[in-house]
């Protein structure tokens, strides 16, 4: 069983920057970003592979969010930068296999709100 621990949320303005921490309790596994509004399906944000750290985003985050990862300390990064109001939601790190479905992904945390005022 892995345990993924977030944090890092938060209330900020539109145009602000915000970085969230994803750290597993083990190695081996890609980490995922995802995001749910109300009312709205999961989303894919971002994930990182373990092997070769190679990285893919959400065509609506993609060239303003960044995915990286401190090997050394198995953390996990989202760098949000020029948030905007719609990039509100609880935004969730998974670990599983490198995909952009919520299906390839085993584990989840709890979730962190990340909500942005205009």
């Amino acid at each position: 069983q892995v345990q993924l621990r977030e944090s890092g949320g938060g209330l900020v303005q539109a145009g602000d920057s915000l970085r969230l921490s994803c750290a597993p309790s083990t190695t081996g596994y890609a980490t995922g970003w995802f995001r749910q509004a109300p009312g709205k399906e999961r989303e894919f944000v971002a994930s990182i592979h373990w092997i070769g750290g190679g990285t893919s985003y959400g065509d609506s985050v993609k060239g303003r969010f960044f995915i990286s990862r401190d090997n050394a300390k198995n953390i996990v990064y989202l760098q949000m930068n020029n948030l905007k109001p719609e990039d509100t939601a609880v935004y969730y790190c998974a670990a599983g296999r490198y995909s952009n479905s919520p299906q390839g992904y085993n584990y989840w945390g709890q979730g962190i709100q990340v909500t942005v005022s205009s």
